[in-house]
């Protein structure tokens, strides 16, 4: 099937379509809801018709919604034989050496009494003889990566907060699965690392002495990227557009890491939006006491109640060629990037061109519902956010959503 003037389906392999004003292959009008193949964004493969008639022209294919009924394996049978859910299709061996290495770590804790020290070769030697132990107990037949097992040992005394977003993001959007029933749940294990956050260079990874706790709050993420990494980071300048929902999430993880809380820190944040009762459910920095004041006081006001130490100033200023007399030269010369939080591709382009112009890194990024997007762009190392574009997104009729609402989206 091939969709009509080049318009994506939306679908997915595995979805059930049924159709309607098919001509020709009239067997497919009203048919049973039939599972599809999909081929690429603009075609779908339905199965075998070879036993219909010859088809004509036109036809909707129209999404069905079938009950499905998900049979959880316990804990016991599921340790034994895993399956797993994807993060990173780059890493397709990574779930399987994960779940070896959290039982590993389990059992370390269990012997010691505690989690292996951070950057010990000793300890890590240690986790990687019982990671053996287990390899051969399960009579596994995958190779161990002594590499990745080192680094699990180092780093399972850490602590960082982007990474517990990610937890806590994962495991509300599984309760809400649960409440609504309207979405399937992970099956069985998900397992998400970031490892490439490390250094390239092994010679590069802290030492063990210089990520000994000293009392302070970033011990922690000390104890995964070294001391070094948590001063450059104190004493980054960042610009951040935007305070709605991802702006409200950055902020708080900026404050969480340490961003800018040294004496050559600074974070500069611009919104000229007014805080409404409809963002309260979303943008998490914001109470009820705070509707009708603008969002970006209030958001740099929160984060200073976080985080005493970053240094934070808030505008109120829209992005764009009216406001370059602020954001001239001399501001964005000494940024050391900037990330959007924007709800708008008009001002996304804006600022793309200008950290394009003063070479600076960006950090874009925006939300679909429950869906997500990302994309880091490095001076002379990746494409700019211009660079290429989405297609244009589906409008709903406002009739429709006032007196026929049939998707989650309404």
């Amino acid at each position: 099937v091939i969709t009509h003037d080049e318009t994506r389906h939306g679908f997915e392999s595995g979805d059930k379509v049924t159709f309607q004003e098919v001509e020709g292959m009239a067997e497919l009008n009203g048919c049973e809801p039939r599972t599809i193949n999909v081929l690429g964004p603009f075609s779908f493969a339905i199965g075998d018709t070879s036993a219909f008639g010859q088809y004509k022209r036109g036809g909707y294919a129209t999404q069905v919604k079938v009950p499905k009924s998900v049979n959880f394996k316990s804990l016991r049978e599921s340790l034994a034989a895993p399956e797993f859910v994807l993060s990173d299709f780059a890493k397709m061996e990574r779930p399987a050496q994960l779940h070896v290495a959290f039982q590993a770590l389990h059992a370390f804790v269990e012997r010691n009494h505690r989690h292996p020290n951070s950057w010990s070769g000793a300890d890590a030697t240690e986790f990687l003889k019982i990671v053996a132990d287990l390899a051969a107990e399960q009579k596994l037949e995958i190779q161990m990566d002594e590499n990745l097992m080192r680094l699990f040992s180092y780093l399972s005394r850490g602590n960082v907060s982007p990474m517990n977003a990610v937890i806590g993001g994962t495991a509300a959007q599984e309760l809400m699965k649960a409440c609504s029933g309207k979405f399937s749940p992970l099956y069985q294990w998900f397992y998400f690392d970031a490892l490439e956050c490390l250094p390239l260079d092994p010679k590069d990874y802290p030492k063990e002495a210089d990520c000994q706790p000293t009392g302070s709050r970033y011990d922690a993420q000390i104890a995964v990227f070294g001391p070094g990494f948590q001063q450059r980071l104190a004493n980054q300048k960042y610009f951040l557009v935007g305070a709605g929902a991802i702006g409200c999430e950055l902020l708080k993880n900026f404050a969480m890491i340490g961003l800018a809380t040294g004496q050559n820190g600074a974070i500069w944040i611009t919104d000229m939006d007014i805080i409404e009762r409809s963002n309260l459910n979303r943008q998490f920095l914001f109470r009820p006491t705070d509707v009708g004041k603008y969002k970006s006081v209030t958001a740099a006001a929160a984060v200073k109640r976080m985080n005493p130490s970053v240094n934070i100033v808030d505008h109120q200023n829209r992005v764009g060629a009216e406001t370059e007399q602020t954001y001239d030269d001399k501001f964005f010369e000494r940024l050391d990037g900037v990330a959007n939080a924007l709800d708008n591709v008009d001002a996304r382009v804006y600022m793309d061109r200008r950290c394009v112009f003063y070479r600076k890194p960006l950090l874009e990024s925006g939300t679909l519902g429950t869906k997500g997007n990302v994309q880091v762009v490095l001076p002379f190392l990746t494409e700019s956010y211009s660079s290429s574009h989405d297609p244009p997104e589906k409008s709903i009729p406002i009739c429709t959503l006032k007196n026929f609402p049939n998707a989650i989206e309404h």
